[in-house]
């Protein structure tokens, strides 16, 4: 199976179920596990990514008002590779390609891959999400396993802040100047 991911926590989940050698194209982000920033990049940004917080954010703000994607899918690439699977999503379109700008590089393709879209809005839905990767991908046993481990870490460390009786503060911030929060 060819299998091309587009979001870098799908190449995450690719690589922890065992599929690393399957994984045929990421995003230019993908850079974990370190096998992962191997692989041909699919996804390049239209913004200058080492560029200064505020002058990011005043590219990706300058391109959303266009209405253009902050990102480039390689169509060339894509059709190169002849993906089995695709692995997306369809939760941020600053974050990652649109469905618009894939569904035109899926034009040009002879054969049409199977697209998975993971749109997690909670914990509940990532482990969701990482089962939804491995009936996809053949890795069902796999991806429970991984599932139920992580569920379990999670639980572990609410345990701890419970125990501890105060909750720490957490703050997740994408960058500074602006300050842009993390996650949505």
């Amino acid at each position: 199976m060819r299998i091309c991911s587009l979001l870098p926590s799908a190449t995450e989940i690719l690589f922890a179920l065992g599929l690393g050698d399957s994984v045929a194209g990421v995003t230019h982000e993908c850079d974990f596990p370190e096998e992962a920033a191997k692989k041909p990049p699919l996804i390049r940004p239209r913004v200058d990514p080492h560029a200064m917080p505020a002058e990011l954010d005043r590219q990706v703000t300058e391109i959303v008002a266009r209405g253009e994607s902050i990102y480039a899918v390689d169509a060339e690439l894509l059709r190169a590779i002849s993906p089995d699977l695709i692995v997306t999503q369809d939760l941020c379109h600053v974050c990652a390609a649109s469905p618009d700008d894939l569904a035109t590089a899926l034009t040009r393709l002879p054969k049409q891959p199977r697209v998975l879209s993971l749109t997690p809005h909670s914990l509940a839905d990532v482990w969701d999400d990482i089962r939804r990767v491995g009936e996809a991908t053949g890795r069902r046993r796999e991806a429970q396993a991984l599932a139920i481990t992580l569920e379990q870490r999670v639980a572990a460390i609410e345990m701890k802040t419970a125990q501890a009786g105060t909750r720490p503060r957490v703050l997740c911030l994408e960058w500074l100047a602006p300050f842009y929060v993390g996650g949505h």
